[in-house]
């Protein structure tokens, strides 16, 4: 029988199962100090074993099965921010910015996608693997973003997630990276589905996120000299190594991408707009990889120049 003190401060309520969870690993990975962990290397290993599944039963081999990969490793980048997010009960080092900017170009890669197939993986992961992948991280972008807001948003640092704090509020910043990025897309994109709509979608969603990781790199470098939570440099990590495998693709297609006249002027500015992703985190990958060398907190110094 349920008696009126079970829910006392001695007796609290239960937590739900993902905290719950979240909060047995939090013992195991060294949240504050930043520290690579065992579990960390196992929970890599463990997404590159289920990538060899993935590639096996949902993919044909073809070549184009690396934007599934890609976008599996966008996923696995969000899944591992909730997580920290839910088993640190903390907001701190993330960017709302960023992730603001990541709602915008998963919603529209996916109005994309649903609408034309000009864009999707070649192989049978296009059918509907890529699609419920997409999906996914817009769920985690969406989840960490109401983690950051509302349920941990006293740990949420405001005073450094300053990108684009020039003449408007604080809070309407990351529209210096939306705006350019749409008006450019309007003006340049291919035209492999010959739909104004779906193709600019598309190309507006792939030049925004080749910025939308620069207000959390700028976020860092305000706390520079301080480390970087382990579970938000792999998730900033496993952003960039997405980028670097999509590119991988689209340095050999390319050339098929062309704008409605034939001219494949655009399929450079593509690829250009994908050097540019990986050209800003240049700096943090170097910095992550010699943490993880040398078995310590990842640190950068104040004169990094992460953007």
């Amino acid at each position: 029988m349920h008696r009126d003190d079970d829910l006392s401060p001695a007796n609290p309520k239960p937590k739900n199962p993902i905290e719950k969870y979240a909060g047995m690993v939090s013992k195991m990975i060294p949240y504050r100090s930043a520290r690579p962990s065992a579990a960390m290397i196992v929970a890599w290993a463990g997404f590159f074993t289920l990538s060899m599944f993935v590639y096996a039963l949902a993919s044909d081999g073809d070549f184009s099965f690396l934007l599934t990969y890609a976008a599996c490793c966008r996923s696995f980048g969000f899944f591992l921010l909730c997580f920290r997010m839910f088993g640190a009960k903390s907001g701190s080092s993330v960017s709302l910015k960023t992730l603001e900017a990541y709602v915008v170009v998963f919603t529209f890669r996916i109005i994309s996608i649903m609408r034309h197939e000009g864009y999707l993986p070649y192989d049978r992961s296009g059918d509907w693997f890529y699609h419920i992948v997409e999906f996914s991280s817009l769920g985690g972008v969406a989840l960490a973003i109401y983690l950051l807001k509302f349920k941990y948003g006293a740990t949420y640092s405001e005073d450094k997630d300053v990108f684009g704090n020039f003449h408007i509020p604080s809070e309407f910043g990351v529209v210096y990276i939306i705006v350019p990025c749409f008006l450019l897309a309007c003006l340049m994109h291919p035209n492999l589905n010959k739909d104004f709509l779906s193709d600019m979608s598309w190309t507006f969603s792939m030049y925004l996120e080749s910025l939308a990781i620069a207000p959390q790199l700028f976020m860092f470098t305000k706390q520079a000299e301080a480390p970087i939570e382990v579970l938000v440099a792999h998730c900033v990590a496993a952003l960039g190594f997405a980028r670097i495998i999509e590119m991988a693709f689209w340095l050999w297609s390319f050339h098929e991408l062309t704008d409605a006249s034939g001219s494949k002027l655009v399929g450079y500015v593509v690829l250009i707009a994908q050097f540019v992703h990986v050209a800003i985190m240049g700096d943090f990958f170097y910095f992550y990889l010699a943490s993880l060398r040398k078995g310590a907190p990842m640190v950068l110094p104040s004169q990094a120049g992460l953007v």
